[in-house]
């Protein structure tokens, strides 16, 4: 997951910016930046027609529309909702360290950044892990049944929260560095890291639900994208050579296999197609750590280190888009979406790196482990 900072909205200022309008805070709008007081001072003119757009004229809000940036230009059709509070963890249940920290920062994860050394499991780390992507694989499966027209992605969050609890386990993205849902749901042109919220899905749409879980010290983490009543053809295409991706990229993984070859597989089989491989966000090693060592870029030629071992553990998950591969993030910080407005799909499997090859640890329990989709496409 990835965060940023906003650029400078004084017209000719390119500075990178974190300085925030106080009166858009406290109306709601989000995404106003400044890198000076002086540029903020030198803009207000122009920028205060934001605050007169935003309110009726009795000074309230609109109660009838949201627009949290209005001066935000959108790559495709999709807006955000209305987001429901952030959901509560009983106390029993043990929980990440970023889950207490204030910014939801891992520190564990920090104290290890850019070692580049890939963790080798003993049996009893196997085992957990075994253990928290069994459970995981349970929540996904109990999104997947959520999933429909005129459901809101905020129930999809509420059904996975609700399934983790009821499995002694912490849903993992929930504050990780301030996130403020306990799963991703990532819809149409989103690519991944869609924050859910009262929108309806609605008949033709995607939707990609990103679940991990933390059970006894260990993340569990997988997603699949889901069709939503009548999906055009050609979007079920996408959505089929992307799970195919996933599936001859974890066909290659055995030890002595090196992780920039997962790249090259991936995308000959995406382009092949006509589609194109988002090159801003990869896989990567999982296990105590929710994010760590290796990195797996899923595009070709790239420059990923290290060879794989017996023991290592980590993610596949590309991210296959119509047109280009080229992302931008929402100002929530969050949401990627793809340049152009096309749709995206995207497949997640958490695997073990065994003497002969490796074990899905995320692999459904049933149907042979195809995902529920296959046989309607």
């Amino acid at each position: 997951m990835s965060i940023a900072l906003g650029m400078c909205e004084t017209p000719g200022c390119n500075a990178v910016a974190s300085l925030q309008c106080p009166t858009c805070l406290k109306i709601g709008i989000q995404g106003s930046y400044f890198c000076s007081q002086n540029c903020f001072k030198g803009s207000w003119k122009m920028h205060k027609v934001i605050h007169q757009l935003a309110k009726g004229e009795n000074g309230n809000k609109i109660s009838d529309t949201y627009n949290p940036w209005p001066t935000y230009n959108y790559t495709g059709k999709l807006r955000p909702y209305k987001k429901e509070q952030c959901r509560e963890v009983p106390e029993s249940i043990a929980r990440p360290d970023y889950a207490l920290h204030p910014a939801g920062i891992p520190l564990s994860e920090q104290a290890v950044k850019g070692s580049g050394q890939i963790k080798i499991l003993d049996d009893e780390e196997i085992e957990g892990m075994r253990v928290a992507c069994k459970l995981g694989r349970e929540v996904l499966d109990e999104a997947a049944k959520t999933c429909d027209v005129g459901v809101t992605t905020s129930e999809i969050d509420r059904v996975v929260h609700e399934a983790c609890i009821e499995r002694d386990c912490y849903p993992s993205p929930l504050n990780y560095y301030q996130f403020p849902a306990s799963c991703c749901t990532s819809v149409n042109e989103v690519i991944c890291h869609g924050i859910p919220d009262t929108r309806p899905l609605q008949d033709g749409d995607i939707c990609n639900v990103d679940v991990t879980v933390y059970h006894n010290g260990f993340h569990g983490d997988l997603n699949e994208t889901f069709l939503v009543g009548n999906v055009k053809p050609e979007v079920k295409k996408l959505v089929e050579v992307t799970y195919e991706c996933l599936s001859k990229a974890i066909d290659i993984v055995k030890p002595g296999e090196k992780y920039r070859e997962i790249g090259n597989v991936i995308q000959k089989h995406a382009q092949a197609h006509g589609f194109s491989v988002v090159r801003s966000y990869c896989g990567h090693g999982i296990h105590r750590l929710f994010h760590t060592a290796p990195n797996v870029p899923h595009y070709a030629k790239n420059k990923a280190v290290g060879v794989m071992k017996p023991g290592h553990c980590f993610t596949i998950e590309p991210m296959i888009s119509q047109g280009t591969w080229k992302d931008e993030t929402w100002p929530d910080n969050w949401t990627a979406v793809t340049l152009d407005g096309q749709w995206s799909a995207q497949f997640e499997h958490t695997l073990l790196v065994t003497e002969t090859g490796c074990d899905i640890l995320t692999k459904r329990l049933a149907n042979d482990g195809r995902p529920w989709f296959i046989d309607h496409l």
